[in-house]
């Protein structure tokens, strides 16, 4: 019995590839010094795995930045933007591909499936010249034999690819981009051709897209390109991996009938129907690599039941075509338990993160061949044990609050057309209101006053002062700005989702669980290990102590329940959706609070509602009728007068605007402004919006300021398919990471352009 991992993370245990890159890109180190500490990395995994006893180990899957980007570059798919005429493509031209330059902007990115990693968009179209032009899956195959790791080099498989890309500018929306196929499969060839050269004796290509609801021509597209590669494949062993879901019937069929395929992996901690389809019907004398560990979560393995689902699948496809796996790269989960030092010992016991599971992955595979490690065993059954018998898992009263949610649907009672009218006695708005969306730069200063707090350098009194003037400072620049609904700034908070799990019960946090999130950006994730309720208000304090700083309204600033699931490691001994009714309920304890503290406008952020989306769309609806129905949760005791505002980050939900009108906020926020015209057509095809609504009208990812006119124009855009008595004026998203030198400018031009639009209505009239 042999035991395979997906693939490895490549931060690094400390985040040293971060650094690296940064330190790069800045100027200050070189590219030897950048593939210096790569190689150190690479190799470190490489004999980890090894040294585990991994039979199946995988290379290629460390990046510089992206795989798929890497996968591009093996191609020679560069935009012609960036230069690129013909050899080995260099660090300067992928990097430019993957952040621009002085002069061209970096390709899309967009999120990789359900997952929080985001990967850069192939651009494609009929013009493009393929050609073999990076060679960086063979090298890493030689450098790991060099060090004598026999390795399964892996790469992007050439349909999934192609359906992860989209159409050049410029290129006909007709154009179907599988029809690049036959010009993509000779690069493939030659690199397949050179791993056997170089001695590789098994390869794996990653074809997520099966798990997909796929049309049959797309199905047949697999077909045939593997029916092409099939004499070049001959003498290898081929793994086709698939994970994140359950694949369905008909792509299992054509899946398993693949020519040249000696192997297939399953993702069985998300696709647990996909068991059923291999018990039915499994090809004779083929490899199943069966992904029992799961590659997405922080939880230990529950051993036993992972040993008793690779048993009854040993029946079907017999005990040497039977492999242990991971349910997908272990790229989404954090790297090595061994760096938490002051995490909890009892809650350290019930986790394991990328190196720990690849332990896992070998102990099933040793105790199916009939050589269990009775301790190691006994150690999981022992943590799971007292994960499930922990009072801090298990909270009564919580319980019982969510189960009684389950009759209602939480609505407010009144219309929003009817609660807009009390809201705008009380507030008295402009037409085109102007606000922000919650967060003002955070300073090097405010950092560190943050830290020097939490390091007990300093005291409370002295940190509360220090917050306080921060906060004053971002009103008088708002009031002298003229911004009609404003905010606080957010001075108190490191991030949107730790700040609240900080203060709620059920939360832990990490020192190094660090998850790529792209490039060299990482997130950190907290942990949902019990049920979730609120000892005390959160946010009160400093949302009333901002208010008594002005006369006008002041927004109170909250994370919304399905944002704090989405972006944190949830619990997995219950259904997503309870652990996020109990967040839900915690919020809106804090809503209420709010209102009571005289607070008249609370923004509750859903940043990640869309992201959560499952990939398959029988799925959706369940999905989205409990995340609109635990937004709905927070909000449904409020007033009449007091407005409920959210915020929605990533663009693409034109499929699901009915669920967005469903969560009946009275405003609503869109990061719109590199996608306006994909937005607005929602509107345009008919679509009623009765609430208030704030397409950004500026990209504040990027440091460019924007002049009057062009925030003008851009709001005469969506007067063209908004009313403008719902219309608000806003930047796209917070403004934390930008600097006051770029804020003040951006934010007066909106301003200006709100009041230009404005006289213009009313002379008009």
């Amino acid at each position: 019995m042999a035991s395979h991992i997906v693939g490895y993370p490549r931060m690094g245990p400390k985040r040293e590839l971060k650094f690296a890159l940064e330190s790069f890109w800045d100027g200050k180190t070189s590219a030897d010094d950048l593939q210096k500490v790569s190689a150190d990395l690479r190799s470190d995994i490489w004999k980890q795995m090894s040294s585990a006893g991994i039979k199946y180990i995988p290379s290629n899957t460390f990046s510089h930045y992206d795989h798929v980007l890497d996968t591009t570059a093996m191609i020679g798919a560069v935009p012609p933007r960036y230069g690129y005429t013909s050899g080995e493509i260099g660090l300067d031209v992928y990097f430019s591909m993957a952040r621009g330059n002085a002069s061209v902007p970096a390709m899309e990115m967009t999120k990789w499936f359900d997952t929080n990693y985001h990967y850069i968009v192939p651009e494609l179209g009929p013009e493009v010249k393929f050609s073999y032009a990076s060679h960086k899956a063979v090298n890493e195959y030689k450098e790991a034999k060099a060090l004598g790791v026999e390795t399964v080099p892996v790469l992007v498989g050439p349909v999934s690819y192609l359906l992860l890309s989209k159409l050049a500018k410029g290129v006909d929306k007709s154009f179907d981009l599988l029809s690049l196929l036959p010009k993509i499969l000779p690069v493939y060839k030659e690199v397949i051709a050179e791993l056997k050269a170089a001695g590789a004796s098994w390869i794996q290509l990653d074809e997520p897209l099966f798990v997909m609801d796929l049309e049959g021509h797309k199905l047949q597209a697999f077909s045939g390109a593997y029916a092409e590669l099939e004499s070049a494949l001959s003498g290898l062993n081929v793994l086709v991996e698939t994970y994140f879901a359950d694949i369905p019937a008909e792509a299992y069929k054509t899946l398993t009938s693949l020519k040249g395929v000696t192997a297939f992996g399953f993702d069985l901690i998300r696709g647990t129907k996909t068991i059923d389809l291999i018990k039915a019907g499994f090809p004779k004398g083929k490899y199943l690599f069966a992904g029992v560990v799961d590659g997405r979560n922080i939880w230990a393995n529950d051993l036993a039941a992972s040993l008793i689902a690779l048993q009854s699948l040993e029946g079907v496809v017999g005990k040497d075509k039977l492999v242990a796996s991971t349910s997908c790269s272990l790229l989404h989960t954090a790297v090595d338990l061994i760096n938490e030092t002051k995490l909890d010992a009892e809650i350290k016991s019930w986790l394991a993160f990328a190196a720990q599971k690849v332990v896992e992955v070998d102990a099933l595979a040793k105790a199916l061949a009939g050589q269990t490690n009775e301790s190691f065993f006994t150690a999981n059954a022992n943590a799971l044990s007292s994960r499930r018998s922990s009072p801090r898992v298990t909270n009564e009263s919580v319980q019982k609050a969510a189960a009684a949610l389950k009759g209602s649907d939480h609505r407010r009672t009144t219309e929003v057309s009817a609660r807009l009218d009390a809201q705008q006695k009380k507030l008295n708005l402009p037409i085109l209101p102007t606000t922000t969306i919650g967060s003002f730069p955070q300073t090097v200063e405010l950092r560190r006053v943050r830290r020097e707090y939490k390091a007990k350098k300093i005291s409370e009194e002295d940190y509360v002062k220090a917050i306080k003037e921060e906060i004053k400072k971002v009103v008088d620049i708002q009031e002298d700005l003229d911004i009609d609904v404003l905010v606080h700034g957010e001075p108190e908070r490191n991030d949107m989702v730790e700040y609240f799990g900080e203060q709620l019960s059920g939360f832990a946090f990490t020192a190094n669980g660090w998850v790529q999130s792209y490039g060299s950006r990482c997130v950190k994730p907290p942990v949902i290990y019990g049920d979730v309720s609120r000892p005390k208000p959160m946010t009160v304090f400093w949302s009333s102590t901002a208010q008594s700083m002005t006369k006008r309204p002041m927004k109170g600033m909250l994370t919304g329940p399905v944002t704090i699931l989405n972006w944190s490691f949830v619990r997995n001994d219950q259904p997503r959706h309870e652990t996020c009714y109990q967040i839900a309920l915690a919020i809106k304890d804090e809503v209420e609070d709010l209102e009571k503290g005289g607070i008249g406008v609370i923004q509750i952020d859903e940043a990640a509602l869309r992201e959560g989306l499952p990939l398959r769309k029988a799925e959706h609806s369940f999905y989205l009728d409990w995340a609109v129905h635990s937004f709905r949760i927070t909000n449904c005791g409020v007033q009449d007068s007091t407005q409920i505002h959210t915020h929605m980050c990533y663009s693409n939900f034109n499929d699901i605007i009915h669920s967005i009108i469903d969560m009946d906020a009275d405003v609503i926020t869109i990061e719109n402004s590199r996608s306006d015209e994909k937005l607005l057509s929602v509107f345009r095809e008919g679509v009623k919006y009765g609430a208030g609504i704030g397409p950004g009208v500026y990209d504040i990812h990027s440091p460019r300021i924007p002049s009057t006119d062009e925030i003008a124009d851009r709001i005469n855009k969506m007067l063209a398919v908004l009313e403008q008595n719902i219309l608000w004026v806003n930047p796209d998203c917070g403004l934390k990471t930008r600097k006051y030198t770029e804020v003040k400018p951006a934010l007066k031009a909106m301003v200006d352009a709100a009041k230009l639009i404005r006289s213009q209505l009313s002379s008009a009239k």
